[in-house]
């Protein structure tokens, strides 16, 4: 099958491009103006990846970073153990939570569904909350090998009774920390850009 054009490739001219930059731009808008003005806008926008400073999804079983790491002094790297030695910042097992909760707030009905999940074998299933775009690789074993503390990109998480995303973690908030003379960090593509 030979493919035939109305138009040769020469004949396009200026008004021509104008014209289909004004109806990409309109379409564009149409799909826009539908897809945010549909009942679950909200939820996606909340739940949207990149620029989410503020998010503060519920969570299962209430846990506060506040009373643990603020109060009770945890270290974050007890409870979050494989960041050391990983790319990725793991979920506490519940084996690291009853380390404690065999014997401490036992009569608490939070305490009470973790420990009927780990008699049962369950996890819990955690919301997660930092969220980059799936083309993003954070390391998070580099950043703690390099002494960055977790409140760097975390907050003030030891203030935290609910967490809720402190940074918004875009591309250029990180740049702006890579580029910081005295943290030394690579600024090549590849380093987030797998």
């Amino acid at each position: 099958m030979q493919l035939r054009f109305l138009c040769a490739p020469a004949a396009l001219n200026l008004s021509g491009l104008l014209l289909a930059g004004l109806l990409s731009l309109f379409f564009s808008a149409c799909l826009s103006a539908c897809l945010w003005q549909s009942p679950d806008a909200e939820v996606r926008t909340s739940q949207s990846i990149g620029y989410n400073s503020g998010y503060a999804p519920e969570q299962p079983i209430p846990f506060s970073h506040e009373l643990h790491v603020g109060t009770h002094k945890i270290q974050c790297q007890y409870c979050h153990n494989q960041v050391e030695f990983s790319k990725t910042s793991n979920i506490p097992a519940l084996s690291t939570c009853m380390n404690c909760h065999q014997q401490v707030a036992t009569d608490k009905e939070s305490i009470k569904k973790i420990r009927e999940a780990y008699a049962d074998n369950k996890s819990i299933e955690w919301v997660k909350v930092h969220m980059l775009p799936d083309h993003v690789q954070f390391n998070h074993q580099a950043h703690i090998q390099k002494g960055v503390n977790c409140q760097t990109c975390h907050g003030p998480i030891e203030k935290m009774a609910k967490v809720y995303q402190f940074s918004d973690l875009s591309m250029g908030w990180c740049i702006n920390c890579h580029r910081q003379p005295e943290n030394k960090a690579p600024l090549n593509c590849t380093t987030c850009h797998h």
